[in-house]
C-alpha cells in the first residue's frame, strides 16, 4: 500500500508539473485575464550589456543595438566589461564616438557586473540584454509599450533560437522546450505576472531595481522577481524578439542547465516573501509550480521508478508502467548514442533524451546546492558565427 502510495503521488506531481500547472493557467487566464494597456512611449532607455572575453560577438551586438529603431537621444548603451582579457573593451571603445559607454571592471561576476552598470545609468528604464543576443529593430519600442501601463514594472522579451545544422540533436530538443515554456510564459503574463525573466532581453523600471548582494545567484531571474515582490507585474511581449544561436553541444548545454538550477534555486531561497500568497498573490504557486516542483521532479521520476519496479507483482497494469518507463529512457540512451547522427533528431529519440538530460542536470544542480557550491562567475561559450551577424533574420 505505501509502495503505491508513493507511486501514484510522485506521478501525479510529475503530471501537474508538466500538464495540470499549464492547463490551469491557461484556464484562469481564459475566465479572468489581465490585459497590459500598451501605448507607444519613448521613455528614456539604458540598456546594459554585461561582457567578459566576447570579441566575437561584442561587435554585431553594438552595431545591432545601435541600429535599433529608437531614439538616439532616449538611449544610453553600456558595455560593462567584467575582466575581459580579449579585445573585447578595444572593440567597444572603437564605438564610444556613437555614445557606448565602456565600464571596465576587474573580474566579478556578471551580478556584480550588472550592479555596477546599473549605478551608472541614467535611464528611466533599464533594458538588460545578453552580449549575443541580436534584436530585432522594433524590439525596444515594443518592450516598453508596456510600461505605459502603471502596474507593469518589468517586461520581458521573446526570445528566439536560430536554427545550426551542425552539431548535436540538442537544438531540436531546446526549441521544442522554448515552445512549451513560451506558451507558459503567455498564459502566466495573462494571468498576471511571469515566473522570472530571461536574461537574453528584459526591462525594469529604474526605481524598482534591488541590487543583488549575493552574487551566486540567477541575475535574470533574481532580477526580475523582485519586480513582483514589489508589487508590480512581470509580462511577457513576445513581440519584442531577441535571436540567440541555438546550442550545439549537449555536454556544455548540460553543465549549463546544472548552473542555471543552483543559481535559480539561490534566487529562490533568498526571496522567501515571493511564497507568501497574501503579499505575491498568485505567483507564489507560479514559484512553487514552475520551479520548485520542477526541480524536484527528477527525485520523483526516481521514486516512481523505483515504486513501480516493486509493484510489478500487483497487477498487469504495473507491469505495462514500468515497461513504458524502460521503453522511455531506453529512447533516451538511443537519442545520447545518435546525438550526432540524422536519426538522433527524430522526436521519438531527442524528446526523451533532452527530458532526461534536463532532468539530470536538475538533479545535479540540486546537489551542488546541497553541498554549498557557489558558482559566481562566469565564461561565456559563443559560437564564432555569430560575429559575422550584423542584423536578424
Amino acid at each position: 500500500m505505501i509502495y503505491e502510495l508513493i507511486f501514484f503521488s510522485s506521478l501525479a506531481i510529475c503530471f501537474y508539473v508538466y500538464i495540470g500547472y499549464p492547463l490551469l493557467v491557461a484556464a484562469i487566464a481564459a475566465i479572468h485575464p489581465r490585459d497590459v494597456r500598451r501605448k507607444a512611449i519613448t521613455p528614456s532607455l539604458s540598456v546594459i550589456i554585461a561582457a567578459h572575453n566576447e570579441e566575437k560577438v561584442i561587435g554585431a551586438k553594438l552595431e545591432n543595438t545601435l541600429s535599433m529603431d529608437y531614439p538616439s537621444d532616449r538611449l544610453e548603451i553600456i558595455v560593462v566589461s567584467d575582466g575581459s582579457t580579449d579585445r573585447t573593451e578595444s572593440i567597444v571603445c572603437q564605438y564610444e564616438k556613437q555614445g557606448v559607454h565602456l565600464l571596465s571592471l576587474a573580474r566579478c561576476g556578471k551580478v556584480q557586473a550588472l550592479n555596477q552598470g546599473v549605478a551608472v545609468a541614467t535611464g528611466e528604464i533599464l533594458v538588460f540584454t545578453d552580449a549575443n543576443a541580436l534584436l530585432d529593430s522594433s524590439a525596444l519600442r515594443r518592450l516598453v509599450a508596456n510600461f505605459a501601463d502603471p502596474e507593469v514594472g518589468g517586461v520581458c522579451g521573446n526570445q528566439r533560437y536560430r536554427q545550426i545544422p551542425t552539431g548535436d540533436c540538442i537544438s531540436q530538443g531546446e526549441s521544442l522546450y522554448w515552445a512549451y515554456d513560451k506558451f507558459i510564459k503567455r498564459m502566466e503574463s495573462r494571468v498576471g505576472s511571469i515566473v522570472g525573466a530571461d536574461g537574453s532581453l528584459y526591462a525594469i523600471r529604474r526605481d524598482l531595481f534591488v541590487p543583488i548582494e549575493n552574487p551566486a545567484q540567477a541575475d535574470d531571474f533574481a532580477i526580475s522577481m523582485r519586480v513582483v515582490t514589489q508589487g508590480y507585474r512581470l509580462v511577457f511581449e513576445p513581440t519584442a524578439v531577441s535571436y540567440e544561436e541555438a546550442p550545439t553541444s549537449s555536454t556544455r548545454e548540460f553543465w549549463r542547465k546544472v548552473r542555471v538550477t543552483n543559481h535559480s534555486l539561490r534566487s529562490l531561497l533568498d526571496r522567501k516573501e515571493a511564497f507568501n500568497p497574501w503579499r505575491t498573490g498568485f505567483y507564489a504557486l507560479e514559484l512553487l509550480s514552475h520551479k520548485v516542483l520542477r526541480y524536484l521532479v527528477p527525485l520523483l521520476l526516481v521514486l516512481v521508478l523505483i515504486t513501480n519496479a516493486l509493484l510489478i507483482p500487483a497487477s498487469r497494469v504495473f507491469q505495462l508502467l514500468f515497461l513504458g518507463q524502460v521503453l522511455f529512457y531506453g529512447g533516451a540512451l538511443v537519442g545520447y548514442w545518435l546525438r550526432h547522427r540524422s536519426w538522433g533528431r527524430w522526436r521519438l529519440f531527442y524528446i526523451p533524451f533532452y527530458f532526461c538530460l534536463a532532468n539530470t542536470a536538475a538533479f545535479l544542480g540540486l546537489l551542488s546546492l546541497l553541498r554549498g557550491e557557489r558558482i559566481t562567475l562566469w565564461q561565456p561559450h559563443r559560437d564564432p558565427c555569430l560575429a559575422a551577424r550584423k542584423g536578424v533574420p
